[in-house]
């Protein structure tokens, strides 16, 4: 199937006078068929993109609901050769695009200009990997930009402008904004130093700008998207609802897509 661009989305949403919602799940929980129709699911409910995570035994940026995840995916029998068979069957799916969140050892063991070409192939838009500052992370670029792939980089309260410049240039798809210094989470509100980094960030660049860590409620959303940002990323909140209905998927996902949709609503300006 052929697949959208994130500046597709961002220009739609645009015009639609909304903000981009992305969902974050990992991939495999709570196991893998259960772990494709949560995505499916999510794409059914109006999802603009997706954020996919590959299980990791040490996922340093985050929290304890996406570390619980990332066990359950592992119980369950994930291996990096299940998650691109996973994103694989996804883009046979939906045309939306999707990233990877992940963390480098898993590309680095996995040869960096072999795992590049599998995600090409896979579908996949862009990665994320996590604790790969962009200082180092030539090799990476360099096999994105081989294989026609987006690298995404995140930004927080400790980067200042000199650094955010150079990330401007070599960013793909959208700066990934950490609304918060630590690991991701679902929060109870959004800190005042987040809009303000919206707002400074804003001031060097047009790029997309998207918020995560710590985004979980639907007025969340509306106050990145009035300080200026383009789109929000929500995982442990979602996260959350798959681990609290593991033995009853029915309302698992009902409760699901009742949360979905009103996020997304959330967007609409």
């Amino acid at each position: 199937m052929n697949k959208l661009s994130y500046s597709e989305i961002f220009k739609k949403s645009k015009e639609n006078n909304e903000g981009v919602f992305i969902p974050f799940i990992v991939a495999g929980d709570p196991d893998y068929d259960t772990s494709l129709k949560i995505a499916k699911n999510l794409v059914d409910n109006g999802v603009d993109a997706l954020e996919i995570g590959f299980p990791f035994s040490d996922p340093v940026a985050d929290g304890p609901s996406v570390q619980n995840a990332d066990l359950r995916a592992f119980d369950s029998g994930m291996t990096i050769e299940k998650c691109f068979k996973f994103i694989k069957e996804l883009r046979e799916y939906t045309d939306k695009p999707f990233g990877l969140l992940l963390y480098y050892n898993i590309v680095y063991k996995h040869g960096i200009d072999e795992f590049y070409r599998k995600l090409k192939e896979s579908g996949v838009n862009a990665v994320l990997i996590a604790d790969l500052p962009p200082e180092e992370a030539d090799d990476a670029i360099e096999a994105a930009n081989n294989n026609s792939l987006e690298q995404i980089f995140i930004v927080s309260q400790a980067t200042d402008n000199e650094r955010l410049k150079k990330i401007t240039k070599i960013v793909g798809g959208f700066i990934y904004i950490a609304s918060v210094m630590g690991t991701t989470g679902a929060r109870n509100k959004v800190e005042h130093n987040t809009t303000e980094l919206i707002k400074r960030i804003r001031e060097h660049t047009e790029i997309p700008l998207c918020v995560g860590f710590g985004i979980s409620k639907p007025e969340h959303v509306k106050e990145v998207l009035n300080a200026g940002a383009d789109g929000a990323i929500v995982g442990s909140a979602l996260i959350n609802i798959i681990a609290d209905n593991i033995e009853n998927h029915d309302v698992m996902f009902r409760e699901i897509s009742d949360y979905i949709q009103i996020m997304k609503e959330a967007t609409r300006m």
